[in-house]
C-alpha cells in the first residue's frame, strides 16, 4: 500500500466510528474529506491538481480529481461544525475537565475580501479550532452579530459541563460578548480594551485607559469599576506597560485581576500562530482562489480537520518519546501541529509506529517548546505594581 493509502484508511476508520451516519448521509462525503486531508498532508498545499496527485480511484484524468473536490466545497450537504464536532469530542473524551479551558476568539483577512472568523481551544502553544464562520467584509473588525454563531457553535462543540475562559482582543470589546458569556455559569472573559475605552469608578470618576496607563514597566489594577455600560455589571481591569516597545495592555476581566491576568491573555496570541499555519507557515490557503464564502467554510473543515490529526498525532510522538526523529532541535523547538505533520509525511515508508488520529493529551505539555536556550535563560518579565485599588 501507498503512504496515501495507508492515512486514507487510517482516517475513514476514525470518520466512521466518531461521525454518525445521519450527519455525513452519504459516504462518499467522507471519502472525499479523508482524501482532501491526506492531499494537503502530502502536498502541503490546498491546491487541488496536487491533491489529486495521490488519490487512488478509478478517474484516470487529472480534472476529475479536482472537480471532484470542487464540488465537495459547494456541496449544501457538507456541513462544517456538523462533521467537525464529533471528531473534537473524541479528542476531548478522556480529558477529566477539572481545569478551565482557554478559547480564542479572533479574525483573520483572506484573499477576495473575505473574512474567517474563529473560535479556537488554546492547547500547547497553538489553538485548535472549534467553529468559524466566513463572510464578506472590508476589513477584520466584525461586529457581534456576525460572530454570535460561531460562539454558540463552540460551546456546542466541547463537553456541556466544562468552565471556559473567553479570550477576544479589541474588536471584540462589546456588551453582548460580556452578555453571552455570563450567561452560562463557570465561564469568564479577558478581553483587549482600546485606549480610548472609558473607566468609572463607584465614585462616578471617569477616565479613559490611555489616561490610567501606568509608566513603563508597571502595572496597575482597579477592581469594581465600570464598563461600556451599566447593564453589564462592574468588571476588573489590568493596565500593564511593558518596557519594550510593545503597546500598553489595557485587559478587562469579570474576576478580580493581577499579574496573572497578563498571562492568561497572552494566551490569546495562540490562535494567530494558528492562523500562520493556515497561511504562509502550514497550509498556503491564500492560494486556494476559492470565491464562495461557504466553499471556504468547507475548505477551512478540511484544515481544521488536519489541524486535529496533526496536532494529536504530534503530541503522541513526544509522549513516547520519539521527537528526535522529526525535530533537529535539542529542546523542543517545533509546534506539536509541525511534528505531526512531519511524522505523518514520513511514517508509513520508514515503518514508524501508528498514533491515534483524534486523541489529545490531557496532561501538562511533557516539554514546552523554547525558541533557544539563551532566550530560555533569561529572566521573564516582572511586573511592578505600582498602583493597587483591592476589591
Amino acid at each position: 500500500m501507498t503512504d496515501s493509502q495507508q492515512m486514507f484508511g487510517t482516517l475513514m476508520r476514525a470518520f466512521c466510528k466518531h461521525i454518525r451516519r445521519s450527519i455525513f448521509g452519504d459516504i462518499r462525503r467522507l471519502v472525499t474529506l479523508a482524501w482532501a486531508v491526506v492531499g494537503l498532508c502530502l502536498s502541503k498545499t490546498v491546491n487541488f491538481n496536487q491533491w489529486g496527485e495521490v488519490i487512488i480511484s478509478r478517474a484516470k484524468k487529472a480534472a476529475s480529481h479536482k472537480r471532484r473536490f470542487q464540488r465537495w466545497l459547494h456541496n449544501e450537504h457538507v456541513l462544517p461544525c456538523r462533521f467537525y464536532a464529533p471528531l473534537v469530542q473524541a479528542a476531548l473524551q478522556e480529558w477529566e475537565l477539572t481545569e478551565r479551558l482557554f478559547v480564542a476568539v479572533d479574525t483573520s483577512v483572506l484573499p477576495g475580501g473575505y473574512v474567517l472568523i474563529r473560535a479556537a481551544l488554546v492547547y500547547r502553544g497553538r489553538a485548535i479550532p472549534l467553529a468559524w464562520s466566513v463572510i464578506k467584509h472590508d476589513s477584520a473588525t466584525v461586529g457581534y452579530t456576525s460572530y454570535e454563531s460561531v460562539l454558540q457553535q463552540a460551546i456546542a462543540t466541547l463537553p456541556p459541563d466544562c468552565a471556559l475562559i473567553w479570550l477576544a482582543d479589541r474588536g471584540f470589546l462589546h456588551r453582548q460578548l460580556v452578555k453571552f458569556v455570563k450567561q452560562r455559569p463557570g465561564d469568564h472573559y479577558r478581553l483587549r480594551a482600546k485606549a480610548n475605552t472609558l473607566v468609572r469608578f463607584a465614585d462616578r470618576r471617569v477616565a479613559n485607559m490611555a489616561q490610567l496607563c501606568p509608566p513603563s514597566g508597571q502595572a496597575h489594577f482597579y477592581h469594581d469599576v465600570y464598563i461600556l455600560d451599566d447593564s453589564i455589571g462592574t468588571a476588573h481591569v489590568a493596565l500593564g506597560n511593558p518596557p519594550d516597545s510593545e503597546e500598553p495592555w489595557y485587559i478587562i476581566s469579570d474576576e478580580y485581576t493581577d499579574v496573572t491576568t497578563f498571562a492568561e491573555y497572552g494566551l490569546r496570541f495562540d490562535i494567530e500562530e494558528s492562523f500562520l499555519d493556515d497561511k504562509s507557515n502550514g497550509f498556503q490557503v491564500e492560494s486556494s482562489r476559492l470565491d464562495d464564502a461557504q466553499a471556504i467554510a468547507r475548505l477551512f473543515l478540511v484544515l481544521a480537520v488536519a489541524t486535529l490529526y496533526f496536532t494529536s498525532v504530534g503530541t503522541a510522538v513526544v509522549k513516547n518519546q520519539f521527537r528526535t526523529c522529526v525535530d533537529t532541535h535539542w529542546d523542543r523547538g517545533m509546534s506539536y501541529f509541525k511534528i505531526g505533520w512531519s511524522w505523518l509525511r514520513q511514517q508509513f515508508r520508514r515503518g514508524w509506529p501508528q498514533f491515534a488520529p483524534f486523541q489529545l493529551d490531557a496532561g501538562p505539555d511533557p516539554e514546552p517548546a523554547i525558541s533557544s536556550r539563551l532566550k530560555a535563560a533569561q529572566p521573564k518579565r516582572e511586573w511592578v505594581i505600582a498602583h493597587f485599588c483591592p476589591p
